[in-house]
């Protein structure tokens, strides 16, 4: 099946902070913050929400189409992404500007605070996009202009798609918000996010149910959470076999959850098939350097919930 996935490109540099932010900050200080933090690893590598979620949809067996912008410097993710048989063909560029970056602390505990510079990212997306029938599209963060787009585009053809606004959130308006919900199969997001979209958009989960067909909420360590218009599921997470970096695993969920919808299976299998997937991420440093089959992902969930996934 083919995926249309619009997000960002980005190089990541990832790093890992050894104590806990927390400790670091003067709750009476937080007006005048001068704080440096010594990491003890830097991990340069290809990102983006984009990126990453193609990256897994193809290790899935689907055919991710990208829909973002880059810049001068692109060559080398380029590369990368023809290597691993994803289609760049849709990828715009703008030659003036550099491709996103993005520098991300992570603490002992899972904590993160990241710098993201737009650079190309800012321009929006001047390819055409035609939806096809019998394809998916995710709206993850991204160009805000793309987000607001895209939203109408896949709503008027009727191709399904997710809105999982994430990290763009306090970019977005209120009516942009409201406007990526409208008629999506899902609004994704963690509970954190869901709490940032609720505050926006002055809607509460019984008013968001009646513009999407689920909420789907991640919880961290406690699992997921889908909140259907007469129903409501809770899953546990899939555990990882060492945690060495989160970087990414949302993405790699993403990937998990549309590949398991598109396949038709019950929603409380899709959120912990997304699950499984994440944890490959979780136990790799970077966000595109773990590698598994479907075979490898039927035997994980096995392992996690004891119970065999639909054929």
């Amino acid at each position: 099946m083919k995926i249309f996935v619009s997000g960002s490109l980005a190089y990541d540099r990832i790093m890992d902070f050894p104590g806990l932010f927390s400790d670091h900050f003067v709750p009476e200080k937080l007006h005048n913050i001068n704080v440096s933090f010594m990491v003890t690893t830097l991990d340069e590598s290809f990102g983006g929400t984009a990126g990453n979620i193609a990256y897994s949809l193809k290790l899935l067996g689907h055919e991710p189409r990208i829909l973002s912008t880059t810049g001068k410097d692109f060559t080398p993710y380029r590369d990368w992404l023809t290597k691993n048989a994803i289609d760049t063909a849709s990828i715009a560029s703008v030659e003036k500007e550099k491709t996103a970056c993005a520098s991300v602390m992570t603490d002992k505990n899972d904590n993160q605070i990241t710098a993201f510079y737009m650079g190309a990212m800012g321009v929006p997306y001047t390819l055409p996009v035609a939806p096809e029938k019998d394809a998916f599209g995710i709206i993850a963060p991204g160009n805000v202009a793309d987000m607001e787009h895209l939203a109408s585009v896949y709503r008027e053809s009727g191709m399904p798609f997710i809105f999982d606004p994430g990290q763009a959130i306090p970019a977005l308006s209120a009516e942009a918000l409201k406007n990526g919900i409208e008629g999506s199969r899902a609004l994704m997001s963690n509970d954190y996010e869901l709490a940032l979209i609720m505050q926006k958009t002055g809607w509460s989960e019984e008013d968001i149910l009646a513009h999407t067909e689920m909420l789907v909420t991640t919880l961290g360590k406690n699992g997921s959470r889908i909140r259907m218009k007469e129903k409501v599921f809770e899953t546990p997470a899939a555990k990882p076999k060492d945690a060495s970096d989160p970087t990414g695993a949302g993405d790699a969920y993403r990937a998990g959850f549309i590949y398991a919808l598109s396949q038709g299976w019950p929603v409380e299998t899709c959120t912990k098939f997304a699950a499984v997937v994440a944890c490959y991420t979780i136990e790799t440093l970077g966000t595109q350097n773990h590698f598994f089959t479907k075979e490898d992902t039927r035997a994980r969930y096995k392992e996690n919930f004891n119970e065999e996934l639909p054929a």
